[in-house]
């Protein structure tokens, strides 16, 4: 059995996807996990809080130990609350996956209207948008300056779960700047696409 993780060094979706392994074949009551960069430490803190772990985090140095310890009162659900209000209410879960900042190919001016356009006009899919993923320069939607940010957060409100690759945030150096949703990583957003009834991706 093994308690501890050392996945410093590790890009993601790799810290995710190791601690996921050791709970599948040991389930810990307690895990350590050691990494060195601030989208693992959110990913896997999130990854573990959903696994009905209490999370907290401890830095050292450039490091950060991920502290979990299972809530053993707690029941453990592969669906988000917001699935589960979905589901009962016999609605369809819709995955939109924005993987930039332009849509279609051709002038990136018009491009980049058309991409707003879209974000804009997303809550008319009503209650069945379950997901909005954001990935690639896409994430950029989600950060401070950016005009979709209001438009995002009130999706939110609505109960829309808005994700942010933080591989990606953390590439383009803006992982300190979002401003909605959650970072989030490759694991969740392909476990995402198989939950979905639907996936659409721009």
């Amino acid at each position: 059995m093994i308690d501890e993780l050392d996945c410093r060094g590790l890009e993601c979706p790799a810290p995710v996807l190791h601690v996921k392994n050791a709970l599948e074949k040991w389930a810990p009551a307690t895990i350590k996990v050691l990494v060195d960069n601030e989208a693992a430490r959110q990913n896997v803190s999130r990854f573990l809080e959903h696994q009905s772990y209490q999370v907290n985090s401890q830095l050292q140095g450039e490091e950060c130990q991920v502290i979990g310890i299972r809530d053993e009162g707690a029941i453990t659900a592969d669906l988000t609350a917001a699935a589960v209000k979905q589901q009962e209410a016999g609605t369809k879960k819709i995955m939109v996956l924005v993987t930039g900042v332009h849509m279609g190919h051709g002038d990136d001016g018009l491009g980049d209207m058309l991409m707003f356009n879209f974000i804009k006009t997303l809550k008319e899919m009503g209650p069945d948008l379950w997901r909005v993923a954001f990935v690639n320069s896409g994430v950029s939607f989600t950060v401070e300056g950016s005009e979709a940010v209001p438009l995002l957060q009130e999706l939110a409100g609505e109960g829309v779960q808005i994700l942010a690759c933080g591989a990606c945030l953390a590439y383009l150096h803006i992982l300190d700047k979002i401003q909605v949703g959650e970072v989030t990583n490759m694991l969740e957003i392909v476990t995402g696409m198989k939950l979905a009834d639907s996936v659409v991706t721009v």
